[in-house]
């Protein structure tokens, strides 16, 4: 990745995550009529609470994550008893200490986590019952995505997250759906508009 943007990312400050993040006139066209469902800043302390069981404020701190913003999006009439439906999209931007502080958090947090915690309930009555790395392309520098298939009383539940890195900015984009599916064509698409946008942020065009 060009020096000058991972320079400029440094000049980035927590006030900027909420720009970098997709709007719903910039999300892919798969999901132009889906609609905010939930956004706002995710500090530490929320990122620990809704995280696996024993994740904490301080491992997340430790590990250079300074803070970060969501953004959520849901179609007009989600019907979770549809297979396959994607009920949620959305897309993150993280701001940590330095690009290598990403990286290890994309290998050692992100990744791990999930591959330790497969077979074991994970909270919210839910029990992740198996996890696949995925291999994205099309951005710039390093990139990594997962499906992890969650179990609750009303079924199977999938996720398919792809993370990327630009500097010191982690950028994810996900796709929640309802069953076993796997969605990393719609995950890559989310997280190219992503990366997109974040980059333009900050560059300032």
């Amino acid at each position: 990745m060009a020096t000058s943007l991972v320079d400029a990312t440094y000049k980035m400050t927590v006030h900027d995550l909420e720009f970098m993040t997709l709007d719903q006139q910039r999300l892919p066209p798969t999901f132009a009529d889906y609609r905010t469902a939930r956004e706002g800043p995710l500090t530490n302390r929320e990122m620990a609470e809704n995280g696996f069981p024993g994740s904490t404020e301080e491992r997340y701190h430790d590990a250079g994550r300074i803070a970060g913003y969501l953004r959520e999006f849901g179609p007009p009439t989600p019907r979770m008893s549809d297979d396959g439906i994607n009920f949620v999209v959305a897309s993150v931007a993280h701001l940590f200490d330095g690009p290598d502080s990403v990286s290890d958090w994309m290998s050692d947090v992100f990744l791990n986590d999930f591959q330790r915690h497969v077979g074991r309930e994970v909270g919210h009555g839910q029990t992740l019952v198996d996890m696949q790395q995925l291999e994205p392309t099309g951005f710039f520098d390093e990139a990594i995505a997962l499906k992890a298939v969650h179990s609750s009383r009303n079924g199977l539940v999938s996720s398919t997250v792809v993370d990327f890195r630009v500097g010191r900015i982690l950028g994810v984009a996900y796709v929640g759906s309802v069953g076993d599916h796997t969605r990393l064509e719609e995950a890559t698409e989310l997280g190219l508009a992503l990366e997109q946008n974040l980059v333009s942020v900050v560059l300032g065009i």
